[in-house]
């Protein structure tokens, strides 16, 4: 298995711990919405991100779906920073409702980096407020379209618009998809394209060009439901992978040396963002 490169040379960020929690999760087997394992996942993440010290908030809503009203969670960490300004970090956690479907890329490799990156912010005080949100429902459980599918980011982005607290949020990060161990990143062409930018300069700026390459691909994800309500939002996804949707998305296909450097790329793009947003 590849490793991942030491901490150090990664802003901090520990691939071999991300890939831990990935390990962890798939452990667990499906993670369907409403499911047993689903729950299990729910507390693990609970009592990680507890362990950290962040601040955890839960939003259990009811989701109606083509099977009828499912039961649906949301986990948010909340980081306070100096500025009321929110930079928004987001993973999908659930899995889609296929035969013995892991999802160890598909869910669980993003999940692995925002747990990791929960243990590096959760403790920092920083120029900017930090949430990184665990969306439960991304998959869709018959048909994807703009009503099945991104239950629980749809769900988030309602409620914060209710509120008004969506107005907080300067630039929203999502990551889905970006274990693969031949990792190969486009543009996402929906995204807000000065984010975008950022985040593939920094990448850039890492040695990482060949990971996130130039091309572009539209793809409909998590971040939607954020775009339209005019939350600058970039979706870091690659959907390329043969066995996306398989029983073979399982744990030998991730690389921490995937999962380190996505999650380096996220810490250095936030540190961007606070240059320019606070």
């Amino acid at each position: 298995m590849e490793t991942a490169p030491p901490a150090d040379a990664t802003g901090g960020f520990d691939g071999n711990k991300a890939f831990a929690h990935v390990a962890r999760l798939v452990a667990i087997g499906p993670r369907t919405p409403g499911s047993d394992g689903i729950r299990r996942a729910q507390e693990y993440l609970r009592t990680e991100l507890q362990g950290f010290g962040c601040q955890v908030e839960e939003d259990d809503f009811h989701a109606s779906t083509p099977i009828g009203p499912v039961a649906m969670k949301n986990i948010l960490v909340k980081i306070p920073g100096t500025s009321p300004n929110v930079v928004l970090l987001t993973t999908h956690y659930d899995t889609k409702r296929l035969e013995n479907f892991v999802g160890a890329n598909d869910g669980g490799s993003s999940t692995g980096v925002m747990l990791e990156l929960a243990r590096l912010l959760c403790g920092r005080k920083s120029a900017l407020t930090v949430w990184i949100a665990f969306f439960d429902g991304e998959e869709a459980f018959a048909e994807w379209s703009a009503v099945d599918g991104t239950y629980g980011s749809r769900q988030m982005a309602a409620k914060l618009a209710g509120s008004g607290e969506i107005k907080r949020i300067k630039a929203m990060l999502l990551a889905d998809l970006i274990g693969d161990r031949n990792l190969r990143i486009k543009r996402e062409s929906n995204s807000t394209r000065w984010l975008t930018d950022l985040v593939w300069s920094t990448a850039a700026r890492l040695g990482y060009q060949k990971i996130f390459v130039s091309e572009e691909t539209p793809i409909e994800d998590d971040h939607l439901a954020f775009l339209h309500r005019n939350v600058a939002a970039a979706d870091v996804i690659d959907l390329e992978a043969p066995y996306w949707h398989t029983a073979g998305d399982t744990l030998d296909k991730v690389s921490p040396r995937s999962l380190a450097i996505v999650g380096h790329v996220f810490l250095e793009s936030l540190a961007e963002l606070e240059k320019k947003l606070r």
